[in-house]
């Protein structure tokens, strides 16, 4: 017993890195070595990718030979399941209850409004009697009666079953938001690595376990702090993230990675394509035909007999809780002189029924030529595929196979199926599989359809609504991948909902300026300018704007990279005021007057309402033209932008004015526009 207690070791998650999708998860473990070095971990969550479990030892001494994932079922009682699973459970019995007492009000009702006063039968020396009208209505009294009190009986027994079923409705809501760690029925599993060791002396040993998950996924956000007159911010840099991965992260060291947790590196191929007769050959495919006398290769192992199988459970069917149907309760075989032999097993299942006739396989097809059958009559590759269909598609009778016309066969030598050619899930069959596998390099397949289950419900964690200004980081990112620790330890339970963690501060630098164009609206805008004077990448996400203290807006932040600056809108300002007036005057110039000249002048006035100077950019255009006979001659007082973009194309032009409190300013600017008397449209009076 001893043993068996050193044995198990419970780990504790200790980091967590979350990458675009799904992440890396740490856990540590430490104890004492039992003599046969192996260790068991528990507390894993089932939607772990076993192909990603790595495991090493913390320290010199010994190391880790052999890391594999086991899944145990075991059964809990009533009071150990979580107390929502137990409120759901009373809330639809309670349901129920308020159901049955509802039909049977209105089973009474129905009885009561069927009497009916039934008169004797008259035999035919009986004169007619006069009917008692005094009974008739008191029978009609009594009716009344009976049905007003059932009537209101009912009526509360309607709003008792409305409001129990309300009541289960949100405990259903509340359970479908709880963490995914507790257990969500009467037979829970639970995944543990078992480890080899090696090297192993007397003292404690401490192991570090990796392994990685899916369902989690972040989304940046941000909050700025702002004084008005400063020149620099504080940006608070948080994260929201979502997870569904079966286990509650609580204090744990978070880290966010803009990165793909998974992603193929093969290099590409560059073929060269040649014209004319002389073609290079084919590149080979990797595939070859499986090697003859495989079945000689087992002979020894099939002459020492049957292996002696483990003592396995039967599945019993019993009575659930209410509403809630039969369960699969685990049944051991009955021991002989109250000890168990070794070599009990369970009874052999019976023999499979012999695959239907089929045609062979055509070329190219799903399987390849000369594959060898699966049960049922399937070509090989696609077995895995088989044993994940529906129940009542594998008990589809074997005449309808038969009678199934074969594929047309499509045209080109034949190839193999390419979930033959995707080496990283082929595996080697070992002697224990059909003699048609065994020796084998086959699909593996997908065995464990509880596992895929859980990866299926953890991986809708992906497809919740991102917040309002929120990007994803794959999107914002670009063509680089960085990664963010956050500076405390975090609690995110699984229950597929968004939370805010902080990660950190980073200082940004902050000018706080205003923008308008009066030629669209006569209207001023507060911006900040954001300059990223550190080393990391902001990617895009929203903002929380709070100056001097309070609270002005969220806006959209987006991607800044290291030594950018980036302007975020703030809204209107209605303390500075603007106005707009243009003036055209048209006139001839040149030897004989060929030369219509279009002469625009521009004049703006600000005015600043505020207590303190603030910078105004205020933005005018003007024409372009790709006719080299036609001519723009611009005033001096704007500039064009050092580097156009989509904001402020090349024809653009700037005015930076710096107004002090309580103070105005006046621009004046413009252009001429001259044409030839040969470029100018015949009875043209539009100008503008």
């Amino acid at each position: 017993m001893a043993a068996e207690t050193a044995r198990n070791w419970e780990s504790v998650l200790d980091s967590v890195v979350v990458y675009a999708s799904g992440a890396l998860c740490r856990r540590r473990a430490r104890g004492l070595v039992p003599p046969d070095g192996r260790v068991r971990l528990t507390g894993l969550p089932r939607a772990l990718d076993g192909g990603s479990l790595r495991a090493r030892v913390l320290g010199d001494g010994a190391r880790v030979t052999e890391a594999r994932l086991e899944v145990a079922a075991e059964l809990r009682e009533a009071g150990e399941l979580p107390e929502l699973l137990r409120a759901v459970e009373q809330a639809r019995e309670d349901v129920d209850a308020a159901r049955e007492r509802h039909s049977l009000q209105l089973s009474r009702i129905e009885e009561i409004t069927a009497l009916r006063a039934v008169p004797p039968p008259r035999r035919r020396e009986e004169p007619h009697r006069r009917t008692p009208a005094d009974a008739w209505l008191e029978l009609a009294d009594f009716v009344d009666g009976r049905l007003a009190a059932l009537h209101g009986r009912a009526e509360q027994l309607t709003d008792e079953l409305r409001l129990t079923e309300h009541a289960l409705d949100v405990a259903r809501e509340r359970l479908s938001r709880a963490s995914t760690a507790e257990p969500a029925g009467p037979v829970g599993t639970s995944a543990t690595a078992v480890l080899t060791l090696v090297g192993a002396g007397e003292g404690e040993l401490e192991i570090e376990l990796e392994y990685g998950v899916p369902g989690a996924v972040w989304v940046p956000s941000y909050r700025l702090s702002h004084r008005q007159g400063e020149s620099s911010g504080t940006l608070v840099l948080r994260a929201s993230v979502a997870q569904r991965t079966g286990e509650d992260w609580t204090g744990v060291r978070l880290g966010l990675s803009t990165a793909d947790l998974l992603r193929r590196t093969e290099l590409p191929k560059l073929r060269s394509i040649r014209i004319g007769r002389r073609q290079p050959a084919p590149a080979p495919s990797g595939w070859r035909e499986p090697p003859g006398g495989l079945a000689e290769l087992f002979a020894g192992y099939d002459a020492a007999g049957p292996r002696p199988e483990p003592r396995r459970p039967q599945m019993v069917a019993v009575a659930g809780p209410a509403g809630g149907g039969m369960l699969g309760v685990p049944e051991y075989p009955p021991a002989v002189g109250g000890m168990v032999p070794a070599a009990y097993g369970m009874a052999p299942p019976p023999a499979p029924a012999p695959p239907a006739p089929q045609a062979p396989a055509a070329p190219g097809h799903a399987g390849f030529a000369g594959a060898p059958p699966a049960p049922g009559g399937a070509p090989l590759a696609m077995a895995p595929r088989m044993r994940m269909a529906a129940p009542a598609a594998q008990a589809a009778p074997a005449a309808l196979a038969a009678a199934a016309p074969p594929p047309p066969e499509p045209a080109g030598p034949p190839h193999p199926d390419p979930m033959w050619l995707d080496y990283a899930e082929l595996a080697l069959h070992g002697p224990d599989q059909r003699p048609d596998r065994r020796g084998r390099l086959l699909p593996a397949g997908t065995s464990d359809l509880a596992t895929t289950e859980y990866r299926h419900r953890a991986e809708a964690v992906a497809a919740l609504p991102l917040p309002r200004h929120a990007v994803r980081p794959r999107e914002s990112a670009g063509s680089f991948d960085h990664r963010y620790d956050a500076a405390a330890p975090v609690d995110i339970p699984s229950d597929g909902s968004w939370h805010t963690v902080t990660v950190g501060e980073i200082p940004v630098a902050l000018q706080h300026e205003y923008v308008c164009v009066p030629s669209v609206e006569e209207t001023v805008y507060g911006t900040l300018v954001l300059g990223n004077a550190t080393d990391r990448a902001l990617l895009a996400g929203p903002v929380e704007v709070t100056v001097d203290g309070e609270f002005l807006l969220t806006a959209a932040l987006p991607t800044l990279a290291p030594g950018g600056t980036r302007r975020v809108g703030l809204g209107v300002a209605e303390s500075i005021q603007v106005a707009r007036r243009t003036e055209l005057r048209e006139s001839t110039a040149g030897l004989r007057n060929n030369i219509t000249v279009l002469d625009h002048r521009v004049h703006v006035e600000l005015a600043n309402r505020l207590g303190h100077p603030v910078t105004v950019e205020v933005r005018e255009r003007v024409p372009v033209t790709s006719d080299a006979d036609i001519r723009i001659e611009e005033r001096a007082g704007w500039t064009a932008p050092d580097q156009p973009s989509e904001t402020c194309p090349p024809s653009t032009r700037l005015w930076r004015v710096d107004l002090p409190a309580h103070g105005t300013a006046e621009l004046d600017g413009g252009y001429e526009i001259r044409i030839p008397a040969g470029k100018a449209l015949l009875g043209g009076n539009r100008r503008n």
